[in-house]
């Protein structure tokens, strides 16, 4: 047996890097893990109704702890941007009033947080009302504030105690409910709080508060109708909202607080809006009795009704890809809405009534939030191959960028260049596309490293955006390989349910095949120095590619199950399984088939040195997956490491902890690669 390294790591903030040093000559052209303390992207994006501003939110990352945002409004008369806020107090979701006069949005205002309003220069700040959130794990949440149409008042969505509180967060602490653990990236707390989340209204003249609805349940994506006689929210008011998550539209009136229900469907329904004349509803709509908590297999498509409920169509039927929340244009006839596809994230216009979709923004990479002006024109956020998300500006066919967030840190700077390729899988079903980072210093007759990344989900796709950690990669030397095996999404739904009761199966095989076809199209690349690293699936397969092949010298999984058993009953999503594989473990032989798609089970057919990475608090994939195929590792002798980041949920968010991740996953990469550099001659 081969000795094992004995430490046990608990990585924390400050803590020093461990990539190799780039020369002297190369720092001011390649970019570095700490570089990413100086990025900057645009997230939600809200232009005024009158079209004359654009409120946009900034995430930044150079503090300590987790990224921050920020709400920044640019002029676009002028072209100039300035921060909403002033101090040091986060600030999002800006929501403008009807009459474009006020902006609200969560922030901080005399000494108090909760919501706020200022106007766009930033003069009238003013304070209405506290606003508390819950960690309970409620997906796909719309719209927290919504705007009456006469500007006069606001509807937003706070948190209560729940019945449950109080016995949770005793000594000792008693849990009754099935839904026990918290939403995903909470990082912070065990356990669910048990808050509910209900509508309250503030007026803005007098700053009066009242709550609107009450109860149990959770309400959210708020909608306030044109007439202003209603409030549209989602809400699971079910016996079983916590083992099976469906959403239904309600309504609620303001006046009265008088519930009633719009759709009554086992399927999901999410992000309700408003027509402009009020006449009809747009949402988003799952058409399966089984739709996971987590990440759900079938694609949402855009769907309308009319007011009262009646007549649903699925407008987005005419797209067979994953599509994002609508958003209605100025005319009533037709909706804007994001589509996943092949990788990239594009704007798409279709007719309500039917015809054909047109493609708004086609490029390569993805759009992320929209909004729409009264006039027709359009905001957006937008990543590219070569930079993280910023603001862009569409009137007619002219499109502008608005923001140049890190032209500064990417000036000079030399990034990989993103190919893309497709193979035929292991049993001749399915085209599969990758997406292929190369090093920048590829220069012909050299050899580099491939590491390959796996995308969660597994109902996810990876593409062609910019990719900071890819990118660092490449600046190594390194070539980087993302492979959308079956079950990924952006290639259709027949494509996404093929990985339907066969985890660990031929969606493993997909990688595998498309590291051999790159291997052989790309003769740059070198077979004996790869790495294969991953993050929640992405886990997951990592921990299984690594019991089925000795190719990698290397892995990092982040996140992943090992044993789908014990994990089953540790998540806080118990459906995701029954959903994945058409029944619950008890049934059947279920147990046994899960056991036998676990790593877990085959560790003793592992070689490959691992560097386990895991959320100290993850309530999606808990740490014993990663504990226990640790001590399995240590137990058949394998080098093996395990780096548990505190206050992390799933997935790494703090910004030194994502150094951190990035710097110690270059260290274990250089360590068990053969001893080459970075581009050797081709003998």
């Amino acid at each position: 047996m081969r000795s094992t390294t004995i430490r046990f790591l608990v990585a924390a903030l400050g803590l020093v890097a461990l990539g190799v040093a780039v020369p002297a000559q190369a720092q001011g052209t390649l970019l570095q893990s700490r570089d990413l303390s100086r990025f900057r992207d645009v997230a939600d994006v809200a232009m005024s109704p009158d079209g004359t501003h654009v409120a946009y939110q900034v995430m930044n990352n150079d503090r300590p702890g987790r990224p921050y945002p920020e709400i920044w409004v640019l002029d676009v008369q002028t072209g100039r941007s300035a921060r909403l806020t002033t101090g040091d107090a986060p600030s999002s979701d800006a929501v403008w009033s009807p009459d474009s006069r006020w902006i609200a949005y969560h922030g901080e205002a005399a000494g108090h947080s909760g919501l706020v309003v200022a106007h766009p220069d930033g003069t009238g700040t003013t304070f209405l009302a506290p606003v508390e959130g819950t960690n309970s794990p409620l997906p796909g949440q719309g719209a927290d504030i919504t705007w009456s149409p006469d500007s006069a008042r606001i509807a937003f969505i706070s948190a209560t105690p729940g019945p449950e509180t109080a016995a949770a967060s005793g000594d000792p602490m008693v849990f009754t409910r099935y839904l026990w653990r918290p939403t995903a990236a909470e990082g912070l707390k065990a356990f669910n709080d048990n808050r509910r989340l209900h509508i309250f209204l503030a007026t803005l003249a007098n700053r009066e508060v009242r709550q609107l609805t009450m109860g149990e349940y959770y309400e959210h994506s708020i909608a306030w109708s044109p007439d202003g006689s209603t409030i549209l929210f989602c809400s699971d008011r079910s016996p079983y909202a916590d083992q099976f998550f469906h959403y239904n539209i309600y309504a609620v009136a303001p006046a009265t607080g008088a519930i009633r229900q719009l759709t009554t469907l086992e399927t999901t329904q999410y992000d309700p809006v408003w027509s402009p004349d009020g006449r009809q509803i747009a949402f988003r709509g799952t058409t399966r009795g089984l739709t996971d908590r987590e990440t759900t297999m079938e694609d949402t498509h855009v769907w309308v009704m009319n007011a009262d409920g009646t007549g649903r169509r699925e407008v987005g039927k005419a797209i067979d890809d994953r599509q994002g929340p609508p958003v209605w244009a100025p005319d009533g006839r037709s909706l804007y809405f994001t589509v996943q596809d092949r990788g990239s994230v594009h704007l798409d216009r279709l007719p309500v009534d039917g015809g054909t979709p047109e493609v708004v923004v086609g490029e390569a990479g993805s759009v992320g939030s929209l909004s729409v002006a009264k006039s027709g024109a359009l905001a957006y956020s937008f990543a590219s191959p070569s930079d993280m998300a910023e603001l862009f500006l569409r009137t007619g066919t002219t499109t502008t960028q608005a923001t140049h967030l890190n032209a500064e840190v990417l000036q000079g700077k030399e990034l990989g260049h993103v190919t893309s390729f497709e193979f035929i899988s292991n049993d001749n079903k399915y085209t599969v596309e990758a997406f292929l980072v190369e090093p920048v210093d590829l220069v012909p007759n050299s050899k580099h490293p491939l590491i390959v990344n796996i995308h969660g989900g597994p109902h996810g796709q990876n593409g062609p955006a910019f990719n900071f950690r890819d990118q660092v990669f490449a600046a190594k030397g390194w070539a980087v390989l993302h492979v959308n095996y079956r079950g990924s999404t952006g290639y259709g739904q027949r494509f996404a349910d093929a990985v339907f009761g066969d985890q660990d199966g031929n969606e493993a095989q997909d990688v595998l095949y498309g590291v051999s076809a790159a291997i052989r199209r790309y003769l740059w690349i070198d077979p004996t120095r790869m790495g294969v690293e991953g993050v929640s699936y992405g886990g997951q397969l990592s921990y299984w590619l690594i019991t089925q092949t000795r190719e990698f010298k290397a892995a990092i999984p982040i996140a992943g199950i090992t044993n789908l058993i014990s994990y089953n009953y540790l998540t806080y999503y118990n459906q995701y399984e029954q959903m994945e594989f058409g029944k619950l473990p008890t049934q059947d032989d279920l147990m046994d088939t899960m056991w036998k798609r676990s790593a877990l089970r085959y560790v003793a057919q592992v070689a490959t040195p691992t560097l386990i990475m895991h959320g100290a608090n993850d309530p999606d994939v808990p740490i014993p997956d990663a504990e226990q195929f640790y001590i399995a590792l240590k137990d058949v002798g394998v080098e093996t490491e395990f780096v548990m980041y505190p206050r992390e949920g799933h997935g790494i968010r703090e910004v030194q902890h994502q150094i951190d991740s990035i710097d110690r996953s270059i260290a274990w990469y250089q360590q068990h690669f053969p001893d080459k550099s970075a581009a050797v001659p081709i003998p």
